[in-house]
């Protein structure tokens, strides 16, 4: 299953998102989890310290190898410098697993021991210096996109992306990527402004949107969140000793997480897996192509000097049985 977890800047979305990446290890679930927000800071909440985080390798800096690898023998793609964050997967491409091992996982993802169980995690990169006045930090997530279009998971395999802050996943077709995303909100006007952004974009695409209020500490937050979200309110989480300790770099093992939040995030797990019922593979194949075609005539074509349109495969839909070349 795919998962993203959104929310505005400070909402706790980082901290839930490692929170349920661990939830997943200790369960012993395969899962690969993503850092896709500017700030980085998942692998420190996953316990990594700064010089690790730091080594960690980005995936913007490795994007040719990705795209190398991706294109395969796809006869639509000239090159693999014609392709672009939005170029969808047809006969011929490589597919990326969540239980297999591959080159871009070999070169773009670490193994992070967590509680007698580990993730893949793999990281953007940060925004630095250099991107400044001459990049935008969309093209730092391109990497994570034209990953996500790539993959193909099944029924009980977890992908768990930490996203921008906000609403700037819409400023591509990446939102559309993920079985259920996870809004994380607190519970104030501010809180729950980028879910009604979220709902309003989100309305025509089919997204599975549910909201997880934090930061919790009475009933009047709890009213106030289900009368702004209503039936999109799936569980609450209040105050945690053992997160604060994590966010002083001394978490106690994961099993002494407290009893109400481990039940959340068991929540959050089973409103994940019931999404699976309601895959639908072609609609989300139409997606990739529909932003693919929207990049491609409004940067994608100048940019790369080649018509983009003609990298769709129009009997290609990707599911769970396609095989791809070794």
């Amino acid at each position: 299953m795919k998962i993203a977890f959104v929310g505005k800047g400070g909402s706790g979305k980082t901290t839930l998102s490692s929170l349920f990446v661990r939830h997943l290890a200790a369960t012993a679930q395969p899962v690969v989890a993503i850092d896709a927000d500017i700030n980085q800071h998942l692998g420190p909440a996953l316990g990594l310290d700064e010089a690790e985080a730091a080594a960690l390798p980005a995936l913007g800096e490795h994007l040719p190898l990705i795209k190398d690898y991706l294109r395969g023998s796809n006869p639509r793609i000239a090159s693999a410098d014609t392709m672009i964050k939005t170029t969808p997967p047809g006969t011929g491409s490589r597919l990326l697993r969540v239980r297999e091992n591959n080159p871009v996982y070999d070169i773009c993802a670490r193994s992070v021991e967590l509680d007698g169980g580990a993730a893949r995690l793999m990281v953007t990169g940060p925004f630095t210096d250099a991107d400044l006045g001459i990049s935008c930090y969309h093209s730092k997530t391109g990497a994570v996109e034209l990953c996500l279009n790539h993959l193909v998971d099944g029924r009980d395999e977890f992908v768990v992306v930490d996203m921008t802050a906000g609403s700037d996943s819409f400023a591509s077709g990446m939102f559309t990527r993920f079985d259920i995303t996870f809004l994380v909100a607190e519970p104030t006007r501010k809180g729950v402004s980028v879910y009604r952004q979220y709902k309003e974009y989100a309305r025509d695409f089919g997204v599975v949107l549910k909201v997880v209020g934090n930061k919790v500490q009475g009933q009047d937050d709890l009213d106030f969140l289900r009368a702004e979200v209503g039936d999109d309110l799936l569980v609450t989480v209040g105050h945690s000793d053992w997160v604060r300790a994590m966010e002083k770099g001394r978490p106690p093992r994961f099993e002494l997480l407290e009893d109400v939040n481990r039940r959340a995030l068991r929540m959050l797990e089973i409103a994940a897996d019931a999404t699976y019922e309601l895959r639908d593979w072609e609609r989300y194949t139409q997606q990739m192509v529909h932003f693919h075609l929207k990049n491609a005539r409004s940067w994608g074509n100048e940019r790369t000097g080649a018509d983009l349109a003609a990298q769709v495969d129009p009997g290609f839909v990707l599911d769970e049985s396609v095989t791809a070349p070794v």
